[in-house]
C-alpha cells in the first residue's frame, strides 16, 4: 500500500521520471497557515548539489492542487505536487533488462509483470522523499511546539565526512551513514500498547524510506550487552525526568516525557560505477553492468530531513488519536 495513518493519513504517488511526485494528506484540521516560504528550508536540506550528492537538481516548488485556500488548510484532503524537470531517461534505456544490484529493479519487474516504470527506479526512487518532506513540513506545524531534529553523525563509520567522501569518489564507489534523530518536548502518554507503540509507528515509516536498513531506540542493540542496573533509567522528578535515557524516551510503547532518541542506518547508494554482475531478464545470461547516470555517493547526506518528516507524520497521527 502507498498510504499510512489513521487520523493523519498520507498517500504518496508518482515516479522518478514521470510528470512528478506528490502526496495527499487527509485528516488535516482546517485553519493551519500554509505559506510557500515555509517549505524552502526543509526542501533545500533534501535537495542535491553538494559534495557526495547527485548532479540531478530539481526546483522542488510545491504546488497545492487541493486543500489550501487563501493560505490556510481547508480541512479537505491536501494534495501537494512536485514537478520533475531535470530528468535524463535515456540513461536507463540500455540497462532496462539488466536489474541493478541492490536496487528494486528485479523484484519490481517480477511483482508488476514488467509493466513498472524502470526509469530512475520509478516509484521506488528516493525522488519520492521530496513529497514526504512536504508532508512532514505540514505535520511539524501540527506538532508545534514539539521539535524534531535529525543529523548525520557518521559516514562509513567515520566522522571526517569530507575525507571519506573524497576517498569513496576516487574509488567510484558509494558509502553508507548513520543518522541520529531527537524528538524534544513530547508530552507523556503518546502511543498505544503493542501494535501502535511509538517505536512501531516511527519504525514503520522510517523503514519506508529508501536505503534505510536499521533503526534503534535509546541504547538499541547495545542493551543486549548491559545489566538491568545499568540500563534502567532512574526517575528523578514528578515530570518523569530520568537520570539517563537508555530507553530512548519510551516505555511500554508510550512516551515518558524525556527526549525520544533513535539512530537510523542508511545503506550505501546501490548505483555505483564499478562493474558488477547481474542477470539479463531477456536471455537469463549473467552480464557485467557498469551503471551510468547521476547518482549520490552517499544518500545518507540527504536523509536527516526525510527521517524528521517521517517521524513528524507518525507523531501527527498519534497526536490526533491521543486527542480523541
Amino acid at each position: 500500500m502507498n498510504s499510512f495513518g489513521e487520523k493523519f493519513r498520507v498517500q504518496i504517488y508518482g515516479e522518478s521520471h514521470g510528470l512528478g511526485v506528490g502526496i495527499i494528506i487527509d485528516g488535516l484540521p482546517p485553519g493551519i497557515p500554509i505559506h510557500l516560504e515555509e517549505f524552502e528550508h526543509d526542501l533545500s536540506r533534501r535537495r542535491a548539489g553538494h559534495l557526495g550528492t547527485t548532479k540531478r537538481v530539481e526546483s522542488d516548488v510545491p504546488e497545492f492542487l487541493s486543500g489550501v485556500f487563501k493560505h490556510f488548510s481547508t480541512g479537505a484532503p491536501m494534495n501537494i505536487f512536485f514537478r520533475n524537470s531535470d530528468v535524463r531517461s535515456q540513461d536507463y534505456e540500455d540497462t532496462k533488462l539488466l536489474p541493478r544490484p541492490g536496487h528494486a529493479d528485479f523484484v519490481a519487474h517480477r511483482k508488476f509483470l514488467g509493466y513498472n516504470d524502470y526509469r530512475g527506479g520509478g516509484h521506488f526512487s528516493g525522488r519520492l522523499t521530496t513529497a514526504i518532506v512536504g508532508a512532514g513540513i505540514i505535520a511539524k506545524k501540527l506538532l508545534q511546539p514539539i521539535k524534531i531534529e535529525a543529523k548525520l553523525i557518521e559516514i562509513g563509520g567515520h566522522i571526517d565526512f569530507e575525507a571519506i567522501l573524497a576517498a569513496t569518489i576516487q574509488k567510484n564507489d558509494s558509502v553508507g551513514g548513520l543518522v541520529n534523530c531527537q524528538v524534544l518536548g513530547i508530552p507523556i502518554g503518546w502511543g498505544e500498547p503493542f501494535f501502535n507503540s511509538i517505536e512501531s509507528m516511527i519504525s514503520h515509516l522510517v523503514f519506508s524510506i529508501p536505503a534505510v536498513k536499521g533503526i534503534e531506540f535509546g541504547s538499541g542493540f547495545g542493551a543486549a550487552k548491559m545489566f538491568g542496573s545499568e540500563h534502567n533509567d532512574e526517575i528523578i522528578s514528578m515530570d518523569g525526568t530520568t537520570r539517563t535515557n537508555y530507553s530512548g524516551g519510551i516505555n511500554g510503547g508510550i512516551s515518558n516525557g524525556n527526549p525520544i532518541s533513535f539512530n537510523v542506518s542508511i545503506k550505501p547508494t546501490s548505483s555505483i560505477s564499478k562493474p558488477q554482475s547481474t542477470i539479463d531478464l531477456n536471455t537469463g545470461n549473467i552480464n557485467s553492468l557498469e551503471i551510468k547516470g547521476r547518482h549520490d555517493v552517499c544518500i545518507a547526506l540527504r536523509a536527516p530531513v526525510v527521517i524528521e518528516a517521517m517521524t513528524a507524520i507518525a507523531l501527527a497521527d498519534l497526536k490526533l488519536v491521543h486527542e480523541i
